[in-house]
């Protein structure tokens, strides 16, 4: 990585993972003129309405937080029940302990392992302190065994409910299949608690409601936003706005600036007159202007 971020022949750099190395590969680029985009560490929200459409926004809900073990940097890794919204909390955990955990091969597997050892204990350990410092485990998935993958790194659908901004379970990145819980008495709430998070590189709201939509959309200060759409990764075309805490650079990931960003802007001035071939011209000290 010290090779790419002091080479001179590399002049641009791209990046994605986490917040140590983001931050350290956009300081030591930037501090040798290269150009940086730095995606790195997100906590996704996901703001249920009461209004919502329940069925979907329930199955969308547990296949943005669970879907691929968690292991995405756009993973709904935090729910925020608004009102009596949080009266659905029981069907999500019951659709939750219907997916099915196995490698990722077999027939039928809804989640397969996490990468390494390292990042099972890492998960196990974020839920044991989040109970510790006072949240629910209504789904704990710590202890999960798969029938002929003894061994594997297993970690079963997880939800933590009651948690609150201080805790460590939801101050870090989990990159795991744990769903943390909120609630909130209002959408003004839960906006102020997304947008008192470090990070700003994903949210979605699920309404039915096109005022509070809109209100949310306007009011929340992160990068990438779904309506529901709970999985709010845009179109190549369109930017990859992460922001905040999510992201360190001037130009985004895909389209008009992505193609800038790894684009060397020229421009070009020329004056082509019959008569200079022929004729010497005088010297002027006046700011060239062309008539």
């Amino acid at each position: 990585m010290t090779f790419i971020c002091d080479n001179p022949d590399i002049r641009a750099i791209s990046f994605v993972g986490s917040d140590q190395a983001g931050k350290y590969i956009y300081e030591r680029g930037s501090k040798n003129g290269k150009r940086v985009q730095s995606n790195m560490g997100a906590k996704n929200h996901g703001v249920i309405m009461p209004d919502a459409n329940k069925e979907a926004t329930l199955n969308s809900l547990v296949g943005a937080a669970f879907g691929a073990a968690g292991q995405r940097c756009m993973a709904l890794s935090t729910v925020i029940w608004v009102g009596e919204a949080k009266k659905w909390l029981p069907e999500v955990i019951a659709r939750a302990k219907n997916l099915k955990v196995n490698a990722g091969h077999e027939p039928g597997a809804d989640l397969g392992p996490v990468t390494t050892p390292a990042s099972k204990k890492r998960i196990i350990d974020l839920v044991t302190t989040g109970e510790k410092e006072g949240a629910q485990v209504l789904l704990d998935g710590r202890n999960i065994t798969v029938p002929g993958y003894e061994k594997g790194n297993f970690v079963g659908p997880t939800l933590l409910h009651n948690v609150k901004p201080h805790m460590t379970c939801y101050k870090e990145e989990i990159f795991g299949p744990v769903l943390c819980s909120m609630e909130a008495e209002t959408l003004d709430d839960a906006i102020n608690i997304i947008n008192s998070n470090p990070y700003g590189n994903g949210t979605a709201i699920f309404t039915t409601n096109g005022a509070a939509a809109r209100k949310f959309s306007d009011r929340i200060d992160v990068g990438n936003i779904g309506v529901n759409v709970p999985i709010p990764v845009p179109l190549p075309m369109f930017s990859f706005t992460g922001s905040r805490g999510s992201f360190l650079g001037d130009s985004n990931f895909y389209g008009k600036q992505g193609i800038n960003f790894y684009t060397q802007v020229k421009t070009i001035s020329q004056l082509w007159r019959a008569e200079d071939a022929s004729a010497g011209s005088q010297s002027a000290t006046s700011m060239p202007v062309l008539r």
